[in-house]
């Protein structure tokens, strides 16, 4: 069974590509490994970059596409090891780790997300010939990048409530649209000369040329694009239109499927999109819940078992006959809820702390649970009722903020790279 997660060697440390090799093959390790780049202080091998061009050709087959010449090929996959390497290298001046249980428990989830036990997935990796040890550190450094990424986009990015506005009011006809894309990057350096910039343009002019010709996009992206998912054929996946990059959101609505877009522009280079398909979205249903409880808090002078035996009589007394509303006014310490005898309103999923939505959510309608805790206190909910809400305009509200954070993620992600990767010094060591 194929692994779903991509596998990517990241960067192995030179010790431990000569530590998880055989002690039999040492002497053949110190021969045949070499170094392919110099990137600052750390070097890229030659076992790391085979490695890796044998993982990226298995999955480009596995996506159906031709593959690029080996030197693109080649080219494409040592410069996202270096790139990799300098992000690694940023992450270790900084501090930044990942310890031993969170990694186990990332490989259990990776685990699950393939369907199985953590025995059945070891033997999966061993039947793809994947070494477990190997995975384990891939794994760790992609937790790292992400990491890194985490604490450097923290400091570039910053959203206003007046772009959220903005963002919702440009979004209202298309966001429940989603767009399935590919693109192409030929990147720009910082403060490019005019002969740069004309060499950069000229070489997207001709992969355009090639494209409108039928040639394979896919293959195209992998063997020349600057982008980050290049070796995955250009591919963006699916996204609302909040959600694509800048440059080509707001003409994506006048793009056929199977079209491609002109040459774009902007401060990262030159940009070519495919429009692979597109999908209605979904609208956004909930099951709400109309709810009210009564709350007793502990403290110096209430105990648990006080504050139990107390809503134990005040339930007797509801199922008795006694309102439900008078009883949460005069009791309830919850003094929001109580003003309204106890009613909590129309209550979404995910409103409420785990313990008391878990069970509200056991209950029928007119059903009075029993006593239970949870960190305010002691409660018992009732649910008076039940109905699905299409909550699509309220949800895109709340979705704008972090799909315009997305959006600005993405570019500044890919600015930020291409910035530590101007700045570093790497010499490329590859045989002519």
């Amino acid at each position: 069974m194929p692994i779903t997660m991509r596998t990517r060697a990241l960067i192995t440390p030179l010790a431990l590509v000569v530590l998880l090799w055989p002690t039999t093959h040492l002497q053949a390790a110190q021969v045949l490994d070499r170094i392919v780049a110099v990137v600052n202080d750390s070097v890229v091998l030659q076992s790391e970059l085979n490695q890796e061009l044998a993982i990226v050709s298995q999955q480009l087959r596995q996506r159906n596409m031709r593959l690029p010449d080996p030197e693109n090929l080649q080219r494409q996959v040592l410069e996202q090891l270096i790139v990799d390497k300098l992000q690694l290298d940023m992450a270790a001046r900084a501090g930044i780790s990942v310890d031993d249980a969170t990694l186990d428990a990332a490989v259990r989830r990776v685990a699950e997300q393939n369907h199985m036990s953590l025995s059945q997935f070891r033997d999966a990796l061993a039947a793809e010939a994947i070494d477990y040890t190997d995975f384990r550190n891939q794994l760790r450094d992609q937790i790292i990048i992400s990491r890194l990424r985490n604490q450097v986009m923290q400091s570039r990015i910053n959203i206003t409530p007046q772009e959220i506005e903005q963002f919702v009011e440009q979004l209202q006809s298309g966001q429940t649209i989603e767009y399935h894309l590919g693109h192409i990057l030929i990147a720009l350096p910082d403060a490019a000369s005019p002969q740069v910039i004309a060499q950069a343009r000229g070489k997207a002019d001709r992969i355009h040329q090639q494209l409108e010709q039928d040639a394979s996009f896919e293959t195209l992206a992998a063997s020349y694009s600057d982008s980050r998912t290049a070796l995955q054929g250009g591919d963006l996946d699916w996204r609302t239109q909040g959600e694509l990059p800048t440059l080509v959101a707001n003409r994506i609505s006048k793009v056929k499927v199977g079209e491609i877009t002109p040459v774009l522009r902007n401060p990262s280079g030159f940009h070519i999109f495919k429009l692979i398909a597109q999908r209605q979205g979904k609208r956004h249903v909930t099951m709400q819940t109309h709810a009210r409880h009564i709350l007793i808090e502990t403290n110096a002078v209430v105990s648990d078992q006080d504050a139990r035996m107390r809503l134990e009589s005040l339930r007797a007394r509801i199922r008795n006959g006694e309102p439900f509303a008078a009883l949460a006014k005069a009791s309830s310490d919850d003094s929001t809820s109580a003003l309204q005898g106890g009613d909590l309103g129309w209550v979404d999923p995910g409103r409420m702390v785990a313990t008391f939505e878990q069970v509200m959510n056991s209950l029928q309608p007119g059903e009075i649970s029993q006593p239970f805790n949870t960190h305010y206190g002691w409660h018992i909910v009732q649910v008076l009722d039940r109905r699905e809400q299409d909550t699509t305009d309220a949800f895109r509200r709340e979705q704008a903020a972090q799909q315009l954070k997305t959006r600005k993620l993405q570019e500044e992600t890919q600015l930020w790279l291409r910035q530590i990767r101007e700045e570093a010094y790497v010499d490329i060591r590859l045989p002519s």
